[in-house]
């Protein structure tokens, strides 16, 4: 119950961007020392688990999947292209409150738009489950650098409590593949 009313409470608090208001800290860049990207510490005697559910397996919770996963492995099982997955997508992102920070289409707000070619941390599958998953400021301690600036450059708040099924989050980030207005070659996905 306590659980419940502390997502809750969260996801109130990110929708009307008090969230980055409280927390009192912009997203600072990783320091130089940080800006090639180790791999994540991996649990001791984990199986090395596949990148994505596997065709009838049961899906993880995404801490469990970057956890179990090596560092470059994630890939997005949905096909951003098929306009049922889009739109599932983009109910899920609607309803983590995702639009709070980056806006309802994607276009930004008092966090990074989704919609251009600079990818803070970087574009990939992998990067952006992870960066969902993990936050910004745990991501970096992950060995990730800034790659990219943009001017608003609020946290990214963890969502590994937030989310209890992986195909949810990679609904998601299917539905921001449709709404990105990049060059065709800017494309790491």
């Amino acid at each position: 119950m306590k659980s419940q009313f502390l997502s809750l409470l969260l996801a109130a608090a990110l929708s009307t961007g008090a969230f980055v208001g409280a927390s009192g800290a912009a997203d600072e860049p990783a320091s130089a020392e940080k800006a090639e990207p180790q791999a994540a510490p991996k649990a001791e005697g984990a199986p090395e688990a596949a990148a994505a559910p596997a065709a009838g397996g049961a899906p993880m919770k995404p801490i469990d999947r970057v956890n179990a996963t090596e560092k470059g492995k994630l890939k997005n099982p949905f096909d951003y292209k098929d306009p049922k997955i889009a739109e599932e997508g983009h109910k899920i992102y609607m309803g983590l409150s995702c639009n709070g920070c980056h806006g309802g289409g994607g276009g930004g707000g008092m966090c990074p738009p989704l919609t251009n070619e600079t990818w803070v941390y970087g574009g990939d599958d992998d990067t952006l489950f992870r960066l969902i998953v993990l936050g910004s400021q745990e991501l970096q301690k992950h060995g990730y650098a800034r790659k990219g600036q943009e001017g608003v450059v609020g946290p990214m708040p963890p969502y590994k409590d937030l989310i209890d099924d992986e195909t949810k989050l990679w609904k998601a980030i299917a539905w921001i593949r449709t709404v990105w207005k990049g060059r065709a070659e800017k494309a790491t996905w």
